[in-house]
């Protein structure tokens, strides 16, 4: 087997980011393959001891340990899991015998995005098209197309068409 790949996507849990996962797994995802969920959290992280991570991201955490009812991380994180994300990701495990890995960032998503892929490092990123507000879209400009253009691997955004978003 060639070098197990290691293949990004974006995740903020919107309807969107949920179909890039699922279009990741059924159409890119291969045996071996490590998927990592990135989520970025637009909050300032703010316990003391891991000021450091604001920089770097949380440590890589698999799936199980971060998705467990009993978390402390999501609790420590601020963040609770889609259940939908949780269990596409659970089922890519079990049938595509991959790992599935949690890394958070805090920040600025297109920033980080793009750190992230250095960092960890990433073979692959893939996104959804939506996610950010509209308003906030106005203002920053939209985040897949600032990644596209600035990451340091192929990226494949996941178009989600306007009708099915909330």
């Amino acid at each position: 087997m060639a070098g197990s790949r290691r293949l990004g996507v974006a995740m903020d849990f919107s309807p969107c980011s949920i179909k890039a996962l699922q279009w990741m797994v059924d159409n890119i995802v291969r045996e071996g393959d490590t998927i990592i969920l990135i989520i970025i959290n637009p909050e300032e992280y703010e316990h003391g001891e891991m000021q450091l991570w604001a920089v770097t991201g949380s440590p890589l955490t698999p799936l199980a340990e971060f998705s467990a009812s009993d978390s402390v991380l999501s609790k420590k994180y601020g963040i609770n899991p889609n259940q939908e994300a949780i269990k596409i990701s659970t089922a890519a495990i079990e049938q595509k015998k991959v790992a599935v890995l949690v890394k958070i960032y805090w920040g600025d998503a297109r920033e980080k995005l793009c750190e992230s892929i250095d960092h960890i490092p990433l073979d692959s990123l893939t996104m959804g098209n939506r996610g950010l507000g509209s308003l906030r879209r106005a203002i920053m400009g939209s985040v897949s197309n600032y990644v596209v253009n600035n990451a340091a691997c192929p990226v494949t955004v996941v178009k989600s068409s306007d009708h099915n978003h909330h």
